[in-house]
Parts: structure tokens; sequence; C-alpha cells
């Protein structure tokens, strides 16, 4: 079953993403590098709860 995600950054703890993930393939949590407007870079998103 896919779930939809929120990716908050990890300098800033804004969350700025969303997206969908399969929790079966999948159990762990996403990180992924994404540009930050808050920040105005890129930086680490991950998967909040």
């Amino acid at each position: 079953m896919r779930k939809k995600v929120i990716l908050a950054c990890g300098q800033c703890n804004s969350r700025n993403y969303t997206t969908m993930k399969n929790q079966a393939e999948n159990p762990e949590r996403i990180e992924v590098k994404k540009f930050c407007s808050h920040c105005n870079a890129h930086t680490t998103h991950k998967e909040t709860k």
C-alpha cells in the first residue's frame, strides 16, 4: 500500500515536499537531497512521522 509522506529540511525543519512511498517495499525512512527555499540551498530532506 502506498502512503503519503512529508519531507522536512534537515537544516531548518521546514516541511517543503510531499511524496508517496510503498511502505511494504521500503519500511525505512526516506532521505533525499532537495532544494529548500527557506535555506536557499540544496539540503538533506528526511521523512517525518
